[in-house]
């Protein structure tokens, strides 16, 4: 797991580096000169607060005046938006960062070029799973659209972490404090969506100069059923490989179009993925206890070194036992996803494109070096997804493919209760076989559920009453109703 969870920052020893005597960024350029709210690449106070503009024994009173403008367009910017992330600071930053690398519209001939390779993808696909298409609609992005088009659900994702931070600190307070308070309470509100909206916009510029298709991260970001390229990207990416872009192209829209299938034809998943994520946030803890030693390393008339202070990890929030069962059946989630598409992916185009393998590969240690899209999502929710544990999932899926048939393999997706958990991938052969024990309920997931409800209504025993002993087969109440099982 990650130590800094959404939210936190390590100190940027860079930041020491842009406050030097002459208060210039590296290349010369005043602090903020091309940011509108002064605010650095890592979020935080601008560059040169703490410290006397022009160096010891000098004062610069324009470079004064441009900083306290700065100050006040961030405070204006807090005003003009409520909850506790600023997601409006969030849109404009990541859309300056990507301004800045350059990144373009697609063109009409890269649309076509995703169109026609996601078309082709489902063609190769149908055969190598029991899941029809997914995708109705197939677009080509920019890095601005993939961040206009995925912050809705990085707003459910980011929402629940930043009011439990934020909250935990106003809770703390006594109630004489929050009384003496008063309107300051609202203002430190703004201010921390201020923050949060900094850090989310500066990771969401990073990751859409990089991200490949909507579903790198794992999660369904995007909306659902439209599959999604990004081809400036793609280009970027393709340019380190030894392989025809046409190629590249088509294995990475195979790869979106067998996400986009499994979260279609499989309507728990996404629920579950995102329900998951919201589960970890609302058991965010803060040690309160630390306030007290966070408020003796603050000096008031020097903002560096609040600004220090808070990143010095002191209110970092501990991890409780609930939220490790959270992150474990997360991270299981994810493998079985992601080790899923690898394998019906590895199927549909491993005799087709002779580079298969080898993007099989480029992209698993692009996940293994901690990528763009794991290092953002660990920041988020302090998990990374272990390439351990794909790999595991994409074994057992193989295993079970290759001993019990497509359709079985595809059909465990059916009900939460009928996926392999995380001790099933520690013994993929284990779970083969007591598949194969029970292979006749599995042909139809859905008919032996109700078969199973019908009897126990027939014998005058609800679900889960006390006659409810049977355990080879899955109840209708599912992995939903069972919150403690730290095995999903």
């Amino acid at each position: 797991m990650s130590d800094v969870p959404f939210g936190f920052q390590p100190p940027d020893p860079d930041d020491r580096e842009r406050r030097g005597d002459s208060g210039k960024q590296p290349g010369g350029e005043r602090p903020g000169g091309s940011d509108p709210q002064g605010l650095p690449p890592g979020g935080g106070f601008p560059p040169g607060f703490g410290s006397f503009p022009g160096g010891a024994g000098a004062f610069d009173f324009g470079q004064l005046g441009q900083m306290l403008t700065q100050l006040g367009q961030m405070l204006s910017q807090a005003t003009t938006s409520s909850g506790p992330v600023n997601y409006d600071l969030a849109k404009q930053l990541a859309g300056q960062r990507l301004a800045s690398a350059g990144a373009g519209t697609p063109t009409r001939e890269q649309a076509g070029a995703v169109a026609d390779a996601v078309r082709l993808a489902e063609l190769w696909l149908d055969p190598a799973t029991a899941l029809p298409a997914g995708a109705r609609t197939t677009r080509a992005w920019s890095g601005e659209e993939w961040v206009e088009r995925t912050l809705p659900t990085w707003q459910r994702l980011c929402d629940p972490v930043a009011q439990r931070v934020a909250g935990a600190w106003v809770d703390a307070m006594p109630a004489e404090a929050k009384q003496a308070a008063g309107p300051l309470l609202s203002m430190l509100g703004q201010m921390g969506g201020l923050a949060f909206g900094s850090q989310l916009g500066n990771a969401l510029g990073q990751l859409a100069a990089e991200v490949l298709t909507s579903t790198d991260v794992g999660l369904p970001l995007g909306e659902e059923g439209v599959a999604a390229l990004l081809p400036a990207n793609i280009e970027k990416f393709t340019a380190g490989l030894e392989r025809p872009a046409s190629e590249v192209m088509v294995f990475l829209a195979a790869r979106e179009a067998a996400h986009q299938r499994l979260f279609t034809h499989v309507p728990w998943l996404r629920q579950r993925l995102l329900a998951t994520v919201e589960e970890y946030a609302r058991g965010i803890r803060v040690d309160t206890s630390a306030l007290e030693q966070l408020a003796s390393q603050m000096d008031p008339t020097n903002p560096a070194s609040i600004e220090e202070a808070m990143q010095s990890g002191l209110l970092e929030p501990q991890t409780t036992p609930e939220q490790k069962a959270a992150l474990a059946r997360l991270e299981t989630l994810l493998a079985l996803v992601e080790g899923w598409v690898d394998v019906v992916v590895g199927d549909a185009v491993g005799e087709r494109l002779p580079g298969a393998d080898a993007l099989r590969e480029t992209l698993r240690r692009r996940r293994a070096s901690g990528g763009p899209a794991e290092q953002t999502f660990a920041t988020l929710v302090g998990l990374e997804l272990r390439p351990r544990r794909l790999r595991a999932a994409a074994a057992l899926w193989r295993l079970v493919g290759d001993q019990h048939g497509v359709e079985t393999r595809d059909g465990l997706w059916a009900h939460p209760d009928l996926v392999p958990t995380a001790e099933d991938l520690d013994d993929p052969l284990g779970f083969a076989e007591r598949l194969g024990a029970g292979a006749n309920e599995l042909e139809d997931p859905l008919a032996a559920l109700e078969r199973e409800h019908r009897r126990r209504a027939e014998g005058g025993t609800e679900p889960g009453g006390p006659e409810n002993k049977s355990t080879d087969k899955p109840t209708e109440g599912g992995a939903e109703d069972q919150p403690g099982d730290a095995g999903r």
